[in-house]
């Protein structure tokens, strides 16, 4: 179920998405300072490509709060109410439920990306 999840999301517009925090990643990648805005750029581009099957946790040091928090009041923001918005256009219907909760664990990451590690499940 998992991999005709990621199929779907990728042919249905996540492709497009990880794409563009691909991008936006290795633009800020481009400076010494912008290096670690660039990292959490790739996660949530690798989460956005194939989010099904995968589990975000949360924890991490002080730095990671602090770097959540500027990032949180700077971007954070706007890409968790993005997520949140995706999340509930996918939750209308009832086949895109699964979708909508997948927006929702990226609306999640999206605003607090510091000290999460995005791991895939296998079982």
């Amino acid at each position: 179920m998992r991999t005709l999840g990621n199929i779907l999301w990728i042919i249905l517009g996540g492709a497009s998405i990880a794409a563009s925090w691909f991008f936006v990643g290795l633009v800020l990648c481009i400076t010494i300072i912008g290096i670690p805005l660039g990292l959490q750029c790739f996660k949530m581009g690798w989460l956005t490509l194939m989010p099904f099957g995968q589990t975000v946790t949360y924890g991490g040091s002080f730095l990671s709060m602090l770097g959540n928090v500027i990032w949180a009041v700077t971007v954070g923001w706007i890409l968790a109410v993005l997520y949140l918005f995706a999340g509930l256009l996918n939750c209308i219907t009832i086949i895109g439920i699964p979708f909508g909760i997948q927006s929702f664990k990226m609306m999640k990451l999206a605003f607090a990306p510091f000290g999460a590690t995005v791991t895939p499940n296998y079982y």
